[in-house]
């Protein structure tokens, strides 16, 4: 199973004439630039338009966007951002692969794990948050902060966790605190997913890239009560897709930037983070490579995590490259030492906001000093196994919920409960020989990185070697049981102890290390880099104003833009695919080898179906799956990839280049009606209701 990361209506939508800064912006919904987007386009969402669009938009809890495109719960998402469910329904076919199709309702199956959050409210709790934390540090700061934003959160779901999940934000790197009301979809069932060969054709070659070819969608529905749920506000979606120069929104929920992080931070993310855990990464892509060649069954196992590498390892490569930029570097360090001068220029400053850089100096010092025994096992590199995740979340649950609900860690909280439950009682397939193989690396790099001689290692491994401690451990666990991780998950602190599990047996032997480098690492890193970076960011807000959109967070944003190709090596690279181009480049053999269902329905094409198209909106990760809006509202796009130079948009945005790349509504209609013939599907995206 996977692990990832509104209390009154918005009352308007408020006029934003910020600085001219291009097509720029990851904007939350209730502080849009309306003045600019009126002055460039001529145009600007009302406050009917921007409501519509809210409750329209869907979070996938896991890490996508997506959204209603029907009266009837009917969610549009991408292929790749469906992949877990794809795998784990994959019992006796490999749906990922081969694709599926739901011939009635009562064909449509429950993916297991997912959970779809729409949006209700937002409310600034800056205030609240401030008075909590105000001149607390170290250990006492995260305990105000949890303590706060567990007060908010359950006042926030009014006791209903199972149908409301609240988050507590911090925007602009705590500048700003804003408590996100959704309502929360568990019972979430699969209509559609096409083959993995058209929803990633060209495969890493093409990935980031532009030309594409891809029709990465797939189709959910939410229900509630055991029937569809009525959505009474959905984006009609345009079988005619956009037009070249057309205006277009993206609305979703961009994942995490860094575009307002000081350098220092930066600095330590490039060389003690990224580098490190690239190196992690293709190391087990490797592992997981080989693994997948012993037969079809454990290629099922690992395709979803290889996907995944894959695509992380081609983020990180540009995210470095983007941090080894000379001239991006000189930018930050001058933006930083002009805010450092302002501040000094001032007594009253130089008291409000103190050294805020200093301190992040500190932090990152002993960020260095604690990091791998904190990413080792804390984060859990060190045990790389679903099963041993599920074991050390059973622990860690009973311990927290013996806890009053303000002094538990965040994600044992009574709001977020039901997703744990949700992941308890998922019935995706085990396959031992995988969790085997996984850990066993983990447990070994574990080593590495912490030393032979490391005490806890000797407390971890014994006399055993890490494969003879993973096939242990593995071999004698029940966790893949629901059954069992229900009944464990019931008893508490008492079945948990009783508990002769080996799987248990572990998490409970390094669950106190765990959690005391935890504590160690959030005192000394996580504590004061919170600290500075909120006086950083009230120092920006008092020379500058809140004149800009914050920091992507997982949350709603919306972007504005136009679609328009760009300029590579000098020549023009035009805005649209079409299908006759997707035809040519097909060459019988992966990445490029076309499902056979492409083959037969060629002749019923028109070769001149736009594909997929860019536009010059701003996106990052998390925005997968989100739709592509026009001015009317309606959806004309599936937003699944950027091209190469928006890698470098975590950081910084250049509209000269970074392009968001879509599949065309045009290609979704006419593949639905030509190659997959299900019209009944078309009609009730064409017509908003089944």
């Amino acid at each position: 199973m996977k692990r990832m990361m509104y209390v009154a209506a918005i009352a308007a939508v408020t006029v934003f004439a910020g600085r001219a800064m291009a097509d720029e912006g990851m904007w939350t919904l209730n502080h849009l630039p309306l003045k600019q987007m009126k002055q460039r386009y001529g145009f600007a969402p009302d406050k009917a338009w921007v409501d519509r669009v809210q409750h329209a938009a869907v979070r996938l809890a896991e890490g996508c966007s997506g959204s209603f495109v029907s009266a009837d719960g009917l969610v549009m998402t991408n292929h790749h951002c469906a992949n877990g469910c794809l795998s784990q329904l994959s019992h006796k076919g490999n749906y990922m692969q081969d694709g599926f199709t739901a011939d009635s309702l009562k064909d449509e199956p429950k993916c297991p794990d997912v959970e779809l959050n729409q949006l209700d409210s937002i409310t600034d709790v800056t205030a609240k948050v401030n008075a909590a934390t105000d001149g607390k540090s170290g250990s006492a700061r995260i305990k105000a902060q949890r303590a706060i934003d567990a007060k908010l959160e359950q006042g926030c779901v009014g006791g209903d966790a199972k149908h409301w999940r609240c988050d507590v934000i911090s925007l602009y790197h705590g500048g700003r605190y804003a408590l996100y009301k959704y309502r929360r979809f568990q019972d979430v069932r699969l209509v559609f997913a096409p083959e993995q060969s058209i929803a990633f054709f060209g495969g890493d070659p093409d990935n980031f890239n532009f030309p594409r070819y891809d029709l990465d969608v797939t189709f959910f529905r939410a229900y509630v009560d055991g029937k569809p749920e009525h959505t009474a506000d959905y984006l009609k979606f345009d079988p005619k897709g956009p037009e070249a120069g057309e205006m277009t929104f993206v609305v979703g929920n961009p994942g995490s930037t860094q575009r307002q992080t000081p350098w220092i931070e930066l600095a330590n993310m490039r060389d003690r983070v990224l580098t490190p855990f690239f190196g992690y990464l293709s190391e087990k892509r490797g592992v997981l490579w080989e693994y997948s060649r012993g037969g079809q069954q454990q290629a099922k196992a690992a395709q979803d995590a290889l996907f995944g590498i894959d695509n992380s390892l081609k983020v990180f490569k540009g995210w470095l490259s983007a941090l080894g930029n000379e001239s991006f570097i000189e930018k930050k360090k001058s933006d930083d030492a002009a805010l450092r001068k302002w501040i000094a220029a001032d007594a009253s400053r130089r008291t409000k906001y103190g050294d805020p850089w200093g301190e992040l100096e500190k932090a990152q010092q002993a960020s260095a000093r604690l990091r791998d025994r904190y990413a080792m096992i804390e984060r859990g590199q060190g045990f790389d196994a679903g099963l041993f995740d599920d074991a050390r979340m059973l622990v860690r649950a009973a311990a927290e919920r013996a806890k009053p609900n303000s002094e538990r860690l965040p994600a044992y909280r009574d709001a977020n409960l039901p997703a744990l439950e949700q992941e308890l009682s998922s019935t995706a397939p085990v396959y031992p020989k995988y969790q085997e193989t996984t850990l066993a690396w983990s447990l070994e790099k574990m080593r590495q990185a912490l030393g032979a001689d490391s005490d806890f290692v000797h407390e971890v491994l014994g006399d055993k070697s890490p494969q003879q401690l993973a096939q242990a451990v593995v071999s004698g666990t029940k966790l893949g049981d629901p059954k069992v991780r229900e009944q464990l998950w019931k008893g508490g602190e008492k079945a948990i102890e009783a508990s002769d599990d080996p799987m248990i047996r572990l998490a409970l032997k390094i669950d106190p290390q765990a959690r005391a480098v935890r504590k160690q690492y959030e005192a000394e890193v996580t504590a004061p880099m919170t600290k500075a970076d909120e006086a950083i960011a009230k120092a920006r807000f008092a020379r500058d104003g809140a004149t800009s959109y914050p920091d992507a967070t997982f949350t709603l944003r919306l972007s504005y833009g136009k679609v328009v190709g760009w300029q590579e090596k000098g020549k023009p690279v035009p805005p649209f695919t079409h299908f006759d181009g997707l035809y040519k480049r097909a060459t019988g053999a992966d990445p490029f080898k076309l499902p056979e269902s492409w083959l037969k329905a060629k002749s019923s094409l028109d070769p001149a179906t736009p594909m997929d198209f860019v536009t010059d909106n701003d996106i990052i990760g998390g925005n997968s799956g989100s739709p592509v809006i026009d001015k009317q509202g309606h959806a004309v796009g599936l937003i699944f990839d950027g091209n190469i130079h928006s890698l470098a948009g975590n950081f910084y945005f250049d509209p000269s280049n970074n392009r968001a790349v879509a599949v065309d509504t045009a290609a979704i209609d006419h593949a639905l009606r030509k190659v997959y013939h299900l019209p009944r599907l078309a009609e009730e995206l064409e017509n908003g209701h089944l």
